[in-house]
């Protein structure tokens, strides 16, 4: 084997990790892709042999990329986005033997927290994603950042601040979670209002994000309270009526499909029986990028 062939068969090993550093980071599927191939390039354009722990290189290699590229988004004015923005969802299907052990298996970070670190300073997000999410000693990120080790750690505990402050609660057992989406989707199908109140929380929030594209009742909005929320859900019960269940993230949601095609992914946050936020992504372009997760027996 070359050490060309070696050197890539050592990078595919940490690709899979290199991706949820990007990912966390971004809380898009496509560009932590780009993220994590940049990565590989500069790898090339390195010597190896200066390289003691390539792990660690390639992770904050990589999140130096993804604060490049949030950083140019702010520049841009296209970051932090308005509120009803929605990051990409991770899909899988949703197994009807043991959904709780494949809810383990999968993305450890839900949609709820990406919205909040969207929130987050570049340089506070790749902080606290580096440190809080992969352990990376902040000696390590202080030269990303440009500041010193203890400003760096400064920098994550404001973060850690923010991110406990707004993150919502929610309800980790994934029955539980299946009770209240059945319970939704029951009250929608059947057009009952009074149920569809009765499983949202008084105070639930509902982002949807349709992108830029989209307008009307069917574009990008943001609605607090059960009664707005629960008209909503009437008023658009055709995507519940063609929706199944699926992992969205760390989470059960729900993911409409017509004629082959993703017409919208959500995802809930649960609290004690009753949803609490649903996050909507509608974006028909970013939709396209996502593949129909298979149903499994």
């Amino acid at each position: 084997m070359s050490d060309e062939e070696l050197l890539a068969e050592r990078f595919e090993e940490h690709r899979g990790h290199l991706r949820a550093v990007a990912y966390r980071m971004l809380g898009s599927l496509t560009e932590a892709e780009d993220a994590v191939q940049e990565a590989w390039l500069r790898l090339g354009r390195t010597d190896p042999g200066e390289i003691g722990n390539l792990g660690g290189w390639l992770t904050t290699v990589t999140g130096r990329i993804c604060l490049d590229l949030l950083r140019s988004r702010t520049a841009r004015r296209e970051q932090p986005m308005d509120e009803t923005f929605v990051p990409d969802p991770v899909i899988r299907p949703l197994p009807r033997t043991d959904p709780e052990q494949e809810a383990l298996r999968a993305d450890s970070v839900g949609v709820a927290l990406l919205v909040v670190l969207d929130r987050l300073a570049p340089d506070e997000r790749l902080a606290f994603v580096l440190h809080d999410m992969f352990a990376v000693p902040f000696d390590d990120i202080a030269p990303v950042v440009g500041r010193t080790a203890a400003a760096t750690r400064q920098l994550a505990g404001r973060a850690r601040r923010r991110v406990r402050d707004a993150t919502p609660s929610s309800e980790p057992d994934p029955g539980r979670q299946k009770e209240a989406l059945d319970a939704f989707m029951a009250a929608a199908r059947g057009g009952d209002f009074e149920a569809l109140v009765a499983v949202l929380h008084p105070d639930v929030v509902l982002r949807a994000d349709a992108g830029a594209l989209v307008r009307g009742a069917a574009g990008s909005k943001t609605l607090r309270g059960a009664k707005p929320v629960a008209e909503s859900a009437l008023l658009f019960a055709r995507y519940t009526a063609s929706a199944r269940m699926a992992l969205v993230n760390d989470a059960i949601g729900l993911v409409s499909v017509v004629e082959g095609r993703i017409r919208s992914v959500m995802s809930v946050t649960v609290t004690d029986g009753r949803i609490t936020g649903l996050y909507i992504l509608a974006d028909p372009e970013r939709l396209a990028r996502l593949e129909v997760p298979d149903d499994e027996a």
